[in-house]
């Protein structure tokens, strides 16, 4: 009877695994999306995002595979980008990438006013 029940989602993220996430990600950026003759194997992307795994699991709701924090990370990336290109096409400059991650459009720091 239970393989007829439909699969559960699961849990969202929650901030502590998202910060971890970012972290981690961040602090092995060059290793996982560095492009050229110098970056890293198919193995050992899979290694890192392994390590990130373990890092994050131990402060998530429910255990997390690779799978989920690549997506995470995309979706990540893409409401950051997003954001960005809003913040741009209004009045100031868009926030550098590092401040605009993960920031509620509240949260960024004012444009700069023009010089007077």
């Amino acid at each position: 009877m239970a393989e007829d029940s439909p699969k559960r989602r699961k849990a969202n993220f929650n901030e502590a695994e998202t910060e971890v996430l970012i972290e981690q990600v961040l602090k092995h950026e060059q290793l996982l999306f560095a492009a050229g003759p110098g970056r890293a194997s198919a193995g050992q992307k899979r290694k890192v995002w392994e390590l990130i795994r373990h890092k994050v699991n131990p402060v998530a709701a429910c255990p997390r595979d690779v799978e989920d924090l690549k997506k995470r990370w995309r979706d990540l990336k893409r409401r950051d980008r997003s954001k960005l290109c809003r913040l741009s096409q209004g009045c100031g400059p868009p926030a550098p990438p590092a401040l605009g991650l993960l920031l509620a459009p509240e949260e960024l720091p004012p444009a700069s006013a023009p010089p007077v």
